[in-house]
């Protein structure tokens, strides 16, 4: 659900703040008085000021006790900053409001971690509430409050993404997708054959949901010359298809549809952010289920704009929906720059782990922008090699292309499934961020929590606001 939690700025601490927290080394508010001196207290829990450390005090209040909250910053990093900010969020759940004396520093990062680490999605009783109002002392609002719209982006890409797949098909997306306040248009199953988008429809005709393809456009007020296309992966759960997953793996695939939820999520906040690029989104849905109507390995499915693909594998369906919006985005939407989002491949996880999201490029300009902003935002990129040599693997007795290597020559999952996205995106500046380790999360702390991230939201929203 959105993040419930609310974040404000006031001029100065309260006299009755009875939850207050400061970072070592700052003044304390007059009216805050502690029965030693903060710098005996640090001394006595050995505190060494690391990001997220925190020591608590008892203060006296008027009718009761309050709380202070001394915590580390760190090197003051916006790294550490955002540990820190979620540390603090994380010991204040329950509570009604917490004052925050700011630390010197990016508080834009500092607040966003703090309003990340609110979240939380739960059917049923929600247990224990996160702390319901964030004061920040003296901040700069105007930061502040972009904070929460990036904040409550991320929040709603892990939204759509923990939503159970009982509620969640093709068809609910493209319905949330129109409540994003931008313009929305949407192919069903007649329309997609109507206009020949082979690899969305072959994906999806296994279920009972037919697939979609979602279209989200924002225009800035002011006119611009610069145009991008964001794709996303958007499979609602994928079982393998024919080629089945184990039921271990396929427990998570409910947040398939992570790269979709983070395309749709950006197009909702580019406005409030006031992104002086144009943008068009694009989510390719469809939900891979076996039965008797679905693809077989073997098949061979047209895509849009005519390229050929023989499926192998039922399971590297991803790319075969993506590739139709890509070849989509190339011949209709002419932009400068097309950036696809998805998970994709868990060969990346072998190779980044789960804390650093894969960017393949064809531009290397595109690609240090887009590693660049991840930096900056908090969602780390790694740029990971196009190797021409390992085209061959995608070759096909009967197509233009198969979907995956037919043996095991050269391995090298993610990039060989790159390699064949790229053959749809045209001769543009074209990049790919393979989300498959970093899209879900099995830890609840910091500013994560078990199941989707929403991870992409803060770096595509970096790079189209401030680049």
């Amino acid at each position: 659900m959105p993040i419930e939690t609310t974040a404000s700025v006031v001029a100065e601490v309260p006299d009755d703040a009875t939850l207050l927290a400061v970072p070592y080394g700052s003044d304390l508010n007059p009216a805050v008085e502690l029965h030693l001196p903060v710098s005996d207290l640090l001394a006595h829990y050995e505190a060494k000021g690391a990001a997220g450390e925190i020591v608590e005090v008892a203060v006296a209040r008027a009718g009761g006790v309050g709380r202070v909250l001394l915590y580390g910053v760190g090197d003051g990093s916006p790294r550490a900053l955002r540990t820190a900010g979620a540390a603090l969020t994380r010991r204040a759940k329950g509570q009604e409001t917490l004052t925050v004396v700011p630390p010197e520093g990016d508080l834009e990062a500092f607040a966003e971690a703090a309003l990340l680490a609110a979240y939380t999605f739960r059917i049923g009783d929600a247990g224990r509430k996160p702390v319901r109002s964030l004061a920040f002392a003296g901040g700069d609002a105007e930061r502040v409050r972009r904070a929460q719209t990036v904040a409550q982006a991320v929040a709603l890409a892990r939204d759509l993404s923990n939503t159970p797949s009982s509620v969640k098909d093709p068809a609910w997306l493209a319905e949330r997708a129109a409540e994003v306040g931008v313009p929305v248009e949407v192919w069903d199953e007649e329309r997609l054959q109507a206009d020949g988008f082979g690899g969305i429809l072959a994906v999806g005709q296994g279920s009972a949901s037919p697939p979609r393809l979602i279209k989200l456009s924002y225009t800035p007020a002011e006119p611009v010359e610069r145009h991008v296309v964001l794709v996303g992966k958007g499979i609602t759960f994928d079982s393998g298809g024919l080629s089945l997953k184990p039921t271990d793996n396929m427990k998570f695939q409910k947040t398939d549809m992570a790269g979709g939820a983070v395309v749709i999520a950006v197009l909702g906040a580019l406005a409030a952010l006031k992104a002086p690029v144009r943008v068009t989104g694009l989510v390719a849905s469809a939900e891979n289920m076996p039965s008797g109507t679905a693809q077989r390995p073997s098949d061979v499915i047209r895509h849009y704009g005519g390229r050929t693909v023989e499926v192998l594998n039922t399971d590297a369906e991803g790319r075969l929906v993506l590739a139709d919006a890509l070849a989509y985005a190339d011949a209709v939407l002419d932009p400068d720059a097309v950036v696809d989002v998805a998970t994709l491949t868990g060969a990346i996880t072998v190779a980044l782990g789960r804390s650093v999201g894969a960017v393949y490029s064809s531009d290397d300009a595109l690609a240090g922008q887009l590693v660049e902003a991840g930096e900056s935002a908090g969602d780390r990129l790694w740029r990971m090699p196009l190797i021409d040599d390992y085209a061959p693997a995608l070759e096909s007795p009967i197509a233009d292309l198969a979907n995956v290597e037919a043996g095991s020559t050269f391995g090298a999952g993610s990039i060989t499934a790159a390699l064949f996205l790229r053959e749809f995106a045209g001769k543009r500046p074209w990049a790919h961020l393979d989300i498959a380790g970093v899209g879900r999360s099995t830890l609840d702390e910091g500013t994560l929590s078990k199941g989707a991230t929403g991870f992409g939201v803060r770096v595509l929203l970096e790079w189209l606001t401030k680049s």
